[in-house]
């Protein structure tokens, strides 16, 4: 072997030597891990939860990993707080790259990633993310969205956010939307307490909120309610979303001052809401910020904003304080939509439910 040969050997050996103990070095640093011991505020602040919330998700993760075998195993501990640091700083350079507890290489969080988020989806969404409403429900919302504008009848509120992600490699014209660059165009529904009732993040930017809609579920839920007899109940949507009648929209380009005016104000000041909550969940999971970028395909990336809207109803289930500081609220008007489904002449009795409600408003 000559010297060339030796030299490179050497320095083979001298890599894998650093690796073998950078290794141990991030064992160590994971066995000495306890999140637990942080004060709640910096613990709030590094995971977006309180320890109630986190013990609660250990729990529900637990119960679907793999038991730890291997020396280098990492517990199920150290994998949730990677995923909510990724989740609350938008990546791993951001977060868990930085934090030397949960000491973690970016190809072991990647696998770990795709694993957490797989069991949270499937544990954490159909359980705190619910369409449906009891009547005790529906009546504490219509009074507190109510009491807000005077609005009657108001249960929740729909809209549509963009969520900013890298050029899909299949088809990604579909996701450039008009704003410039590629998004998914994710639709969020609310209640009068904050809570998320539905989120649909499958449709790629370049689809209008009409679209999203129409397609939905959520759609069906509440033509389903309506030709079971529901009258007096209603979401509501900006101008972007057809006009039904369980789905309130304001009116086109009324006259200043006019009646119609006075009504687009107190629709807004009530609608406001679900506007409010997408705010507060882009400043939970700020991974999912404009100014981030997710650097994932869009079904991940979708994977991603649903579970992000789970652990923001769980932060209302455990009382959460958000103190983390504030995003404000991101109004993203679409153009109006040309009226949705004609099935069975609903446009037509949604507005005349739509001047009823401007009657009574007077």
């Amino acid at each position: 072997m000559d010297s060339f040969a030796v030299a490179i050997f050497a320095i083979n050996e001298e890599n894998l030597e650093r690796k073998r103990g950078l290794k141990i070095q991030r064992k160590i640093l994971r066995d000495a891990f306890n999140p637990f011991d942080n004060d709640d505020k910096i613990f709030r602040k590094n995971y977006r939860v309180n320890k109630a919330a986190f013990k609660y998700l250990l729990e529900e993760l637990d119960q679907e990993l793999d038991p730890c075998v291997f020396s280098f195993s990492i517990t199920p501990i150290s994998r949730l707080a990677a995923v909510l640091r990724f989740l609350a700083e938008g990546g791993y350079q951001y977060g868990v790259g930085k934090d030397f507890e949960i000491g973690m290489a970016q190809s072991t969080f990647s696998a770990n990633l795709k694993t957490v988020l797989n069991v949270l989806e499937r544990k954490l969404c159909p359980v705190f993310i619910k369409l449906e409403m009891t009547d005790a429900e529906k009546l504490e919302a219509k009074r507190d969205f109510y009491s807000k504008a005077r609005f009657p009848g108001t249960i929740m509120g729909v809209d549509g956010t963009h969520i900013k992600i890298i050029a899909p490699v299949e088809e990604k014209f579909v996701y450039y939307n008009r704003k410039g660059y590629y998004s998914l165009n994710a639709m969020v529904i609310c209640d009068n307490k904050m809570r998320i009732r539905f989120v649909d993040a499958r449709y790629p930017g370049s689809n209008h909120d009409s679209h999203v809609w129409n397609l939905s579920s959520a759609r069906a839920h509440f033509l389903t309610k309506f030709r079971e007899g529901e009258r007096s109940t209603w979401i509501l949507g900006d101008a972007g979303y057809p006009l039904e009648p369980w789905l309130i929209t304001p009116y086109r380009c009324p006259e200043p001052g006019s009646l119609q005016s006075n009504f687009n104000l107190m629709h807004s000041k009530t609608r406001n809401m679900v506007e409010r909550v997408i705010g507060v969940i882009k400043n939970r999971s700020r991974c999912i910020l404009s100014a981030r970028q997710l650097h994932y395909s869009p079904q991940k990336a979708a994977q991603i904003i649903n579970v992000a809207c789970a652990l923001h109803n769980i932060c209302i289930h455990f009382k959460v304080e958000d103190d983390f500081g504030s995003v404000e609220p991101d109004p993203e008007t679409e153009e109006a939509s040309e009226g949705g489904n004609d099935e069975s002449n609903y446009h037509n009795v949604a507005v005349q439910i739509r001047d009823n409600i401007l009657s009574a408003l007077t």
